[in-house]
């Protein structure tokens, strides 16, 4: 893939929330900024749909977008933006790892404290679903591959939620008493 989209935003500067929303848009999507108001991103599907809503977020606000198909003129370009692109999906799936690891930790703690209820599994699970679904938005935009062992944590995410689930139950079920001889 040698094909880039480059988009130049233009928007007033007041109110910032406009701007803001741009930006936050723009990062969602997974274009990486290359200074003042100008953003790339792979000429791939992908990006399509967030484009699209960057351009109704720009035109809300009374701005410009201009969207230009670009071709790095060499081998030291096309190396430069791929690694910009790389660095910006890298940062992602360590802050995604690291929730990963957060999830695990919270787990453990409940399991040392005893806190089986199921009220706290429903919101583990919830937790679980959100990591999902991050996973999936970032994958799809990592058309190069830089988080390709990311899938192993949210793989440990969900052993870990199964065994605790089990732990759960087993507790939800057990004799009142706690006297398993009756």
């Amino acid at each position: 893939m040698t094909g880039w989209l480059v988009v130049t935003i233009r928007l007033p500067t007041a109110p910032s929330r406009h701007r803001v929303a741009v930006w936050r848009e723009l990062r969602r999507v997974g274009a990486v900024p290359l200074g003042g108001g100008t953003w790339t991103a792979p000429a791939a599907p992908v990006f399509a749909d967030g484009l699209a809503r960057v351009s109704a977020l720009v035109a809300r606000a009374d701005g410009t977008m201009l969207t230009l198909d670009a071709t790095p003129h060499g081998a030291a370009d096309a190396s430069t933006l791929r690694a910009e692109f790389d660095a910006a999906r890298a940062a992602e799936w360590t802050e995604f790892t690291s929730e990963c690891a957060k999830f695990e930790a919270e787990i453990a703690k409940e399991r040392r404290i005893g806190k089986l209820t199921v009220a706290e599994l429903d919101e583990e699970e919830h937790s679980l679903d959100r990591l999902r679904r991050w996973w999936r938005d970032l994958k799809a935009r990592d058309i190069f591959g830089v988080g390709a062992d990311a899938e192993t944590h949210l793989e440990r995410c969900v052993a870990t939620l199964d065994a605790y689930a089990e732990e759960v139950y087993r507790a939800a079920h057990a004799p009142m008493g706690g006297d398993d001889a009756t």
